[in-house]
């Protein structure tokens, strides 16, 4: 084998090496990956029960229903489109109606999200971005 085959077969391993590394890497990302969603995207574009995504919006105005002190649905909305959710566990203390919320987790087969995770928002001048973003552009949130 000569100096020049080498080398050349020295780069083609090391070309496979990165090609199957960046493969492995964005294949455990794409499943770590969830996409952030307004009531009004998911009417537009319905995700499949079971996809795991984030949820973001306004609680909507007596929507709020305990059993106990730990089961409690609610629906977030954004205005125009409202979507029900399941939550079982402690809510943060800021958790109320007309407030700015971020959930994450599934649709189930009846199409209600179950939520394992609920983000209120930290302070009263705090939105979080995507969901201020998403309701300035549909004309229901104005910054004070």
């Amino acid at each position: 084998m000569t100096r020049k085959q080498k080398r050349l077969a020295i780069i083609a391993g090391a070309i496979g090496f990165l090609g199957a590394a960046t493969g492995l890497t964005l294949y455990a990302l794409g499943e770590q990956t969830s996409y952030f969603y307004m009531p009004g995207d998911l009417a537009e574009n319905p995700v499949a029960a079971g996809q795991r995504i984030r949820l973001g919006g306004l609680v909507e105005k007596g929507s709020i229903e305990r059993s106990d002190d730990t089961h409690v649905r609610f629906a977030v909305t954004d205005g125009s489109d409202t979507v029900r959710v399941r939550y079982n566990g402690i809510l943060p203390d800021l958790f109320r109606e007309e407030q700015g919320v971020v959930t994450e987790g599934v649709f189930d087969e009846s199409q209600i999200f179950v939520a394992d995770t609920v983000l209120a928002k930290h302070d009263e001048n705090y939105m979080p971005r995507e969901v201020a973003d998403s309701l300035k552009e549909k004309g229901v949130w104005q910054e004070d």
